[in-house]
């Protein structure tokens, strides 16, 4: 116990603890004491409470007592139940220390080439952050957008969800009206030809329902008027903040809610040039499987008209695959757009934030200080910060609500989508082929990566790396070196 002084500043003998019953005040303490209070009335009158918090600790209270309590109970013998003192609350459980962990990454993670660097590793399993460099700062994504996109999809419509295109009468004789449902799958290509889009619905098979009911009808004149509805689309078709080369380059088409093949000038290939008229290309080719139609020109289907025909995109299920494996952009903005129109935020560009986070939102993650501006990730405008993926891919990885869907569709370092490219996970960092699920990313200001590490050590690793600013192609390899080193370390990753 520690020694204490009285008022006059002399060491005074430690009190009994608190709780020790005592049968009698001891008299020269209670004289010191009265004299200190004569000498110092305003003090004590001020700092009541704090002095008898302090001669708690002496004794001095168990002398108060006495002096102040009937003769009988001074000369009483038995034992004080105690009471617990409401001022003073238990103490909480002590926090157990982390483990000190010795596998350190600093090298790799001085590449130059990763440029202005963030990144943030988590174990799954514990929550844990194991590394953090600027981890809950939000900043552009680059591709690996097209993961929350993704996960807001299967929120807001499910992965069963099918965008449908329809065919309707015209308000003129002999016109009906192609109504675009946002399915930027369908495809000019006949039936039973696979094109980028595995399960694409066919313009052939659209145009054989309409003629059939067209026919079935003998009151109805030669059909011979087109007209194209794609309002179920609005606004601008080319984000501002692109750049137009995605399209010259065929990353990215314009976003309509009526278009064919992704306006690929060839259905089969990824990246195909896109023209700046896909609603145009559309109906040509439309009008060319209908045959006899003279006149295509734009419009928006009357109400209540009688539908003639319909057909299906695939499931959203089946789009997320598309827009993860191989980084479809013009998949991943149907699917913002759809979750736009869905929650009721509106149908342009500028309404994807907000249905976008509502989507996400069932998740229970803070989305404080992200903006969503496309679902692509092309737009340097868009910012997440590592934190919130590393959190939603330890959702991911646990295949909560729908998911699954997205881990299953990730690229696997060495096995699957843009991770098997022979540039990714190569020479020594081939040790972590398999082991790597992850969503890729690269704009012109960054590449990205973000996802699942199952660690050399057992350890599953939720993670996020941004290399933003002056980068080049070999920013990737730098990328998947400081992943490899994750993998590596496991568990034991240390922050230093």
């Amino acid at each position: 116990m520690i020694d204490e002084t009285d008022a006059a500043g002399e060491p005074t003998t430690p009190g009994d603890p608190v709780n020790t019953p005592k049968t009698a005040a001891k008299p020269g303490f209670v004289a010191s004491v009265a004299a200190f209070v004569r000498r110092h009335r305003l003090a004590v009158s001020i700092t009541g409470g704090v002095l008898a918090l302090a001669l708690l600790g002496t004794g001095a209270l168990s002398a108060g007592a006495a002096m102040n309590a009937p003769a009988e109970a001074s000369a009483a013998t038995t034992t004080p139940t105690p009471t617990a003192d409401p001022a003073r609350p238990a103490p909480a459980a002590a926090i157990a220390p982390s483990r000190i962990r010795t596998c350190s990454v600093a090298d790799r993670a001085a590449d130059g080439r990763l440029a202005a660097m963030q990144a943030q590793v988590v174990n799954a399993a514990t929550g844990e952050v194991l590394y953090d460099r600027g981890g809950t700062t939000p900043s552009r994504t680059a591709s690996v957008m097209k993961v929350l996109t993704s996960a807001a999809a299967l929120s807001v419509l499910g992965p069963d969800y099918r965008a449908t295109t329809t065919v309707v009468k015209g308000s003129e004789p002999g016109s009906v009206v192609l109504v675009g449902g946002g399915d930027v799958t369908l495809s000019r290509t006949p039936s039973g030809t696979e094109t980028v889009y595995p399960g694409a619905a066919h313009l052939d098979e659209l145009a054989a329902q309409v003629r059939a009911a067209w026919d079935a009808d003998p009151a109805n004149p030669p059909l011979t008027k087109l007209v194209l509805d794609a309002s179920y689309f609005g606004g601008d078709e080319w984000e501002p903040s692109w750049d137009l080369v995605e399209r010259e380059d065929g990353y990215m088409s314009s976003i309509t809610a009526l278009q064919v093949d992704g306006d690929r000038d060839d259905p089969t290939a990824n990246t195909s040039w896109r023209s700046a008229d896909p609603i145009g290309r559309a109906g040509e080719a439309f009008a060319d499987e209908l045959g006899g139609i003279a006149v295509i020109e734009r419009g928006t289907a009357p109400s209540g008209a009688a539908q003639l025909a319909q057909v299906s995109s695939p499931t959203v299920a089946q789009l997320v695959d598309k827009a993860l494996v191989v980084s479809d952009n013009t998949v991943a903005e149907m699917l913002a757009r759809l979750v736009a129109i869905k929650t009721g935020s509106g149908n342009t560009f500028g309404a994807i934030n907000q249905g976008v986070l509502q989507g996400l939102a069932a998740y229970g993650l803070d989305t404080t200080g992200i903006t969503i501006v496309d679902g692509s990730g092309l737009s340097d405008n868009n910012a997440v910060p590592p934190s919130y993926l590393t959190r939603l891919f330890v959702k991911i990885n646990a295949r909560e609500a729908n998911l699954g869907v997205i881990m299953d569709g990730l690229p696997v370092s060495g096995q699957r989508g843009s991770l098997s490219y022979s540039d990714r996970f190569a020479g020594d960092n081939a040790v972590a082929d398999g082991a790597v699920s992850a969503k890729t990313g690269w704009i012109e200001t960054g590449y990205t990566l973000s996802g699942v590490i199952r660690a050399q050590d057992g350890a599953t690793l939720t993670f996020a790396i941004y290399a933003l600013g002056d980068v080049s192609d070999d920013t990737k390899q730098a990328i998947d070196t400081l992943t490899t080193g994750f993998f590596l370390c496991g568990d034991n990753l240390s922050n230093q």
